[in-house]
């Protein structure tokens, strides 16, 4: 177990169709999930998703090729765009480095672990998670890993790879916790994760005004929200008028 070896380069420029370059050097959990550590030199003044990153860097770019950006970017928005044939950062991370590589750092990806997924597909996409901030990591980019669990079942590898007693991120856009049907689903996964991770710390991304988090505030760790980029558009379009 964990003999991972590379193979020949392809035509993509990938070593091979998972990406094993991304775990050299890494430490596996029982379930074959890396380990990604928290690498934070403070907790993040701005987040950005990955679409706002690439336009931010088509326009800074052609000011400045060796521009600076003091944010995080993070990857809160549907699969196909970050992860889809052409536009996939897992298919093409040396590509989507060119744009990485000018932020101060990542949020680990949030590929998706939906309830009807088949469970290889869901401890895959965990995988991958892992894999990619492990990755990001070694490349000189700050990283918070970011947690994403499912029902009762996927509680035994969900938290693999991450730090104990460390700043994690969570995203509350979707429809967990916002949906009623789905909040019993995400309390039980957060109770979970904080028993088992026992961070410090919280940054959710989009709204934290849940009871949830507030009882976990009086427990003694820090929630730090940033408000979403369709709340910010909102917000924008609100004072316009």
């Amino acid at each position: 177990m964990n003999n991972h070896k590379n193979t020949k380069k392809t035509r993509t420029g990938l070593k091979d169709t998972w990406n094993a370059f991304m775990c050299k050097g890494a430490k596996y959990s029982e379930h074959d999930i890396p380990f990604c550590p928290t690498v934070l030199t403070g907790i993040p003044k701005e987040i950005i998703t990955w679409e706002e990153a690439k336009q931010l860097h088509k326009k800074l770019v052609r000011k400045d090729r060796k521009y600076f950006y003091d944010a995080f970017i993070c990857f809160y928005m549907d699969d196909y765009k970050f992860d889809g044939v052409r536009s996939s950062i897992w298919l093409f991370p040396w590509l989507a480095l060119r744009v990485l590589k000018h932020f101060r750092g990542i949020i680990t990806p949030d590929f998706s672990t939906y309830q009807d997924f088949p469970y290889p597909l869901k401890l895959w996409n965990t995988f991958r998670m892992r894999s990619f901030g492990y990755w990001a990591g070694t490349q000189g980019l700050e990283v918070i890993n970011n947690v994403r669990w499912g029902t009762s079942e996927t509680y035994h590898y969900c938290f693999d790879g991450i730090d104990k007693d460390s700043v994690v991120a969570i995203g509350t856009v979707g429809g967990s916790p916002r949906k009623v049907a789905d909040r019993k689903r995400f309390v039980d996964g957060l109770e979970e994760m904080v028993m088992k991770l026992e961070p410090h710390t919280i940054i959710v991304y989009g709204s934290a005004d849940y009871p949830c988090f507030k009882e976990l505030e009086k427990r003694g760790i820090r929630i730090i929200a940033f408000k979403s980029y369709t709340a910010k558009y909102y917000e924008g379009r609100t004072k316009d008028e």
